[in-house]
Formats: structure tokens, sequence, C-alpha cells
């Protein structure tokens, strides 16, 4: 599941970004707001997005985990052990 969330997370981040990158070339590690000038209003729309096409709930979440999801890559590792293995 986690290369197929990865690849959900990027597709979707890629679809509320200005230029709409190429998905693949969205790095894990970059900061969201500093390097992708992702507003607030579009981490809410991306992550809104990220959990209802990975099915988990945003309840699952704090205030303080969506503050803690900074990157990409904490997105993820975040969302993951949420996420249903599919099969």
């Amino acid at each position: 599941m986690s290369t197929d969330l990865d690849t959900l997370a990027r597709e979707k981040l890629s679809h509320v970004l200005r230029d709409h990158p190429d998905p693949a070339s969205l790095d894990l590690g970059e900061n969201l707001v500093d390097t992708y000038g992702i507003t607030s209003l579009n981490k809410v729309l991306f992550l809104t997005s990220l959990c209802r096409a990975a099915d988990i709930g945003l309840d699952n979440f704090t205030e303080d985990d969506l503050a803690g999801m900074r990157t990409l890559g904490d997105v993820v590792d975040t969302l993951r052990p949420h996420a249903a293995p599919r099969g």
C-alpha cells in the first residue's frame, strides 16, 4: 500500500498546485509551503481529497497531526497506518 499511497498523494497534491506539475516530479522530502507554495486552504483540499481517495477518515487526525504534515512524506507517513491494505 505504501507505493500506492505515495502515488496517490503525489497525484492529489499536483491537482491543488497552481501549475499542476507532473506528480512523479514531486519530492516526498520537500516542504509543502516553502517548495510548493501550498496555502492553508489548498492543504485542506489536498488532505480531504487524499483521505477520500484512500478511504481514510479525517477524524483519525488531530490539529497537531495536521500541523505536523510539513512535507509530502510526512503526509504519507501519517496516513499510512490508517490505510486499509488493498488486495
